[in-house]
C-alpha cells in the first residue's frame, strides 16, 4: 500500500481507503469481514458519516482493539431523527448525532472532523455562520476532532472552503463522468464525438478547484470515485464502454491534491479488487483510450448515485434503494425475478411517493426523484 500526505493534516493515509457508506445494508459480523480485510491490506482511512445506529455500532465493533491503525473522517451535522438520516445545523440535534458517533465508534476522538455536506450558499451561511462552526471549533480545540475538514459535491463550495482557511481537508467527489464535460460552451461543437487530447474537456471549475487545492495544502479524499457503480457496466456509463475498479481508482488519484480514494465495498472482495491497484501494471491503470474516443457526455446532473442525501422521507421510502432497483430493472426488457422481489421486499414501494419533492432540494445531483418514483410504481405495480 502507498501512503499519501493529507494535505496541511500531515496525517499519512492510504491512498486506497474505505468509504462506510456500503456498509448500512450489512450485518455485524460482514461488516468487521470488510474493515478487517481493508486493514490487512493496509488501508488506514475510513469515512462515517452514516447517522443510522447500527451501522455505527458495527464499525466501532470492528475498530475495537485496532482503534490506532485507523484514520476516521466523521461527519458533524448528520444526525438520526426519527428512524431516518437528517442533515441538520441545529445544535442540540447535532451535538446529540455527534456524541453518539464516539460513543458507537467506541473512541475519544475523530481526526477529521468534517462539516457535513455544504452543497449550496444556504448550507453555507448554515454552517459557516452560525453557533455551529463555533461548536466546530471548540471540538478542535479540545482535541475531540483533530483536524476540520468538510464534505461537499460543489465545487464552487469547495473553493470557498479552501479559501477560508479553517478547512484543511475536503471529501469531494470525483470521477471521470463527473469531471469530463463537453469541452465548449459552443452548440456546434458541444456534441463533438471525441473529447479532445489529453483529456482536454474536463471541466474547468474542477480543474481550477484541483489546481487551488494543490497550491493551498488542501488535501483531497474522494467519494463516488465509481459513479455509484454505474461506470462498471457499459450500458449505464457515459462512455459506453466499462471502467474497472483500477481505471476509476488511477484517474481520481492522478487528480492533484488528492490523497485517498474512499472506495465502498460490500464485501472483502471488493476490497481486494480495489488495492489490486497498487500491483496493477501500466496498461491496467491507462482509462485514457476509453475516455478518448467516448461518445457524447450525458452522465452527471440528474443520476442517482445511490448516496441517500434526499433522506427523510415523510413516508420513509427508502429512495435510493428503490432507484437502484429501478435501474437494474430497465437494464433488462423485463425487470429480473430476483430484482423485483428484492424491490418488493422493501418496507415502502415508489407507489407511496407523496410527491411533496422535499428530497429533491437535498440531492446532490439533480434528480427528479419524484418522477422516478412514477415511473418505479409504474414498471413493478407499486
Amino acid at each position: 500500500m502507498n501512503y499519501r500526505r493529507l494535505g496541511k493534516t500531515g496525517l499519512m493515509v492510504s491512498e486506497i481507503g474505505l468509504g462506510g457508506e456500503w456498509l448500512e445494508r450489512h450485518n455485524t459480523q460482514e461488516c468487521a469481514a470488510v474493515i478487517r480485510r481493508a486493514e490487512e491490506l493496509g488501508i488506514n482511512i475510513l469515512d462515517c458519516w452514516m447517522a443510522e445506529p447500527n451501522v455505527r455500532s458495527n464499525i466501532g465493533k470492528a475498530l475495537a482493539g485496532h482503534r490506532e491503525k485507523w484514520y476516521i473522517q466523521g461527519h458533524i451535522g448528520s444526525t438520526w431523527q426519527n428512524g431516518q438520516y437528517v442533515r441538520t445545523r441545529e445544535l442540540g440535534k447535532v451535538k446529540e448525532a455527534f456524541q453518539d458517533l464516539l460513543a458507537r465508534l467506541q473512541t475519544g476522538y475523530i481526526d477529521l472532523g468534517m462539516i457535513h455536506f455544504v452543497d449550496t450558499e444556504e448550507d453555507w451561511e448554515g454552517a459557516f455562520h452560525s453557533p455551529f462552526l463555533d461548536y466546530v471549533r471548540k471540538l478542535k480545540e479540545s482535541g475531540v476532532i483533530r483536524h476540520i475538514g468538510m464534505s461537499t459535491h460543489n465545487p464552487a463550495m469547495a473553493r470557498r472552503a479552501v479559501e477560508s482557511g479553517l478547512v484543511e481537508m475536503l471529501l469531494f467527489s470525483v470521477n471521470p463522468a463527473f469531471d469530463l464535460l463537453p469541452p465548449t460552451d459552443d452548440l456546434n461543437h458541444y456534441f463533438a464525438e471525441e473529447y479532445q487530447a489529453e483529456l482536454g474537456g474536463i471541466d474547468p471549475e474542477r480543474a481550477a478547484l484541483y489546481r487551488l487545492c494543490e497550491g493551498a495544502d488542501v488535501g483531497l479524499t474522494v467519494m463516488k470515485p465509481y459513479a455509484g457503480g454505474r461506470l462498471f457496466d457499459e450500458k449505464r456509463s457515459p462512455f459506453g464502454v466499462a471502467l474497472t475498479p483500477v481505471q476509476c481508482i488511477h484517474y481520481c488519484l492522478t487528480r492533484p491534491a488528492v490523497a485517498a480514494v474512499m472506495a465502498g465495498y460490500d464485501t472483502p472482495e471488493q476490497v481486494e479488487a480495489a488495492v489490486a491497484y497498487e500491483t496493477a501494471l501500466e496498461e491496467e491503470k491507462n482509462y485514457a483510450e476509453v475516455l478518448a474516443g467516448a461518445p457524447r457526455h450525458t452522465f452527471g446532473r440528474g443520476e442517482c448515485t445511490y448516496c441517500g442525501h434526499c433522506k427523510p422521507c415523510p413516508v420513509d421510502i427508502d429512495i435510493a434503494m428503490v432507484n437502484k432497483y429501478y435501474d437494474l430493472a430497465v437494464m433488462q426488457e423485463e425487470p429480473p425475478a430476483t430484482v423485483r422481489a428484492h424491490y418488493l421486499a422493501l418496507g415502502h414501494q415508489a407507489g407511496e411517493c407523496v410527491g411533496c419533492q422535499s428530497c429533491e432540494s437535498r440531492c446532490p445531483f439533480g434528480v427528479e426523484i419524484s418522477r422516478r418514483m412514477r415511473e418505479t410504481a409504474k414498471l413493478f405495480g407499486r
